[in-house]
């Protein structure tokens, strides 16, 4: 079923020890993780720099995968996406593997769509061409990516959680009406490079929220953040399981959306289609 991780700062920092030497890294969770379930079929690690992505894929067990290792060494960035793949709709193969990229988007999700080869058809028709014609792969992961950018094409000026919230409604009413009984989980992260937005619905997601560097657990205290007077440092992490044994995290409420700026603050909304939903800003 998949494991998670973002990362927003506000100047940026190595993220290698929480993907590879923590505890309960990235890399331990693709072998077991809390649910004693290896997650061994693709590994994918996205950062940006300057609002472009660069991503690295593979469609193999990240705790196998010396590549794996050497692109999380590399990643020196204030916004990261990495995805470990349990998979479930879609082979094993380099185009199922996330993050699913398309310019300067990025999208990883954890969970199933299991009404999937019924809307799929549905989902297509309400994507514009481009984005029927990008589709690579057969997950209802990379289908979600696109109905998405496709709604943010359609109403550019409306907010991204908005569109996030409107096309994961959308996606949850075809999947009831096709089949009422069938699963629906749709833990998302999904980000342009500038704003990071998110939902949990169905599947296990934590946070951290950092308002200093947070001393490397495994490297005596080292802080591996670039340094800036002119700003003060702000972190938010978001992974499926808690990463560090030192600090406190919290578990993102189930049926919720969230969003994280360029100033790594961190708002979460109940889930609603409704624009009144209840909001719990952090």
């Amino acid at each position: 079923m998949c494991r998670l991780y973002g990362f927003r700062s506000t100047t940026a920092r190595k993220v290698e020890c929480e993907l590879i030497r923590a505890q309960n890294s990235l890399i331990a969770q693709s072998h077991l993780d809390e649910r004693g379930e290896s997650n061994p079929d693709g590994w994918g690690l996205g950062a940006y720099s300057d609002g472009e992505p660069c991503v690295d894929r593979q469609a193999a067990a990240a705790y196998e995968s010396e590549a794996f290792r050497w692109a999380a060494a590399r990643v020196h960035s204030c916004q990261v996406m990495a995805h470990v793949r349990r998979a479930t709709i879609g082979n094993p193969g380099i185009q199922n593997t996330h993050p699913f990229e398309y310019g300067r988007w990025l999208l990883a999700h954890n969970g199933s769509v299991g009404a999937f080869p019924v809307i799929r058809p549905r989902m297509l028709e309400a994507m514009t061409l481009p984005h029927r014609q990008a589709i690579q792969g057969e997950t209802d992961s990379e289908h979600v990516f696109h109905l998405l950018l496709s709604l943010h094409e359609q109403q550019p000026e409306m907010p991204l959680l908005e569109v996030l919230r409107h096309g994961l409604q959308q996606v949850i009413d075809w999947s009831r009406g096709a089949d009422p009984d069938s699963e629906i989980a749709l833990n998302i992260l999904w980000s342009n490079g500038e704003e990071l937005v998110g939902a949990r619905l169905g599947r296990s997601l934590w946070f951290v929220a950092r308002e200093a560097v947070h001393p490397c657990e495994v490297c005596p205290g080292a802080l591996h953040a670039t340094k800036d007077s002119k700003i003060a440092y702000r972190a938010v992490v978001v992974a499926s399981e808690p990463l560090t044994t030192t600090e406190d995290w919290t578990a993102v409420p189930e049926n919720s959306v969230f969003r994280i700026g360029s100033n790594a603050g961190l708002h979460i909304e109940a889930y609603s289609e409704s624009r009144n939903a209840a909001q719990s800003p952090l």
